[in-house]
């Protein structure tokens, strides 16, 4: 009897403490973010940004951007913080306005523990001539990652495919 109760409460030491370490480990690697609350504020910030990429804002979308910007596009291939600028700066002094517009419902948020978030969708770009309709070109994938410095939001990284 005595060793049947040792070995039962050895085994339930074991259970125990495989227990208290799963669930640490568990809740170790998921960070403590109210998921509601980021989504809420990723799509604040995409909104902010795109607004003033709409507004040819180009102050306030390069605010926007981390200094070391990396933007991958599966056709113009992979640019930098300030190729962006020009681009955006290009873009703005051309007679052809580009509309940004966000697929709402296909808008994915995930934290990033210690960094910030991920930012998944899709988004349509709109071009208008001078003297015509605005036309649809497409509706694309993104990806952006964002990452919080200084209590500001700015994307570090973009994902643009699918075109």
């Amino acid at each position: 009897r005595k060793k049947n109760y040792a070995m039962i409460s050895l085994n339930l030491r074991v259970i125990l403490f495989l227990l208290w370490t799963f669930t640490s480990f568990a809740q170790s690697s998921k960070p403590n973010v109210n998921t509601k609350t980021l989504f809420e504020t990723i799509r604040k910030m995409d909104k902010i940004f795109f607004d003033a990429f709409n507004e040819c804002d180009t102050t306030k979308t390069k605010s926007l951007f981390t200094k070391d910007l990396e933007f991958y596009h599966d056709n113009g291939g992979l640019t930098n913080y300030e190729q962006n600028l020009r681009s955006i700066r290009s873009r703005c002094s051309s007679r052809v306005k580009v509309r940004r517009e966000l697929v709402e419902s296909s808008l994915e948020v995930f934290p990033i523990a210690d960094y910030g978030a991920i930012e998944v969708g899709e988004h349509r770009f709109y071009y208008t001539e001078p003297g015509k309709d605005e036309i649809l070109d497409g509706t694309f994938k993104f990806v952006h990652i964002w990452t919080l410095q200084n209590d500001k939001w700015k994307i570090s990284r973009v994902i643009s495919y699918n075109h």
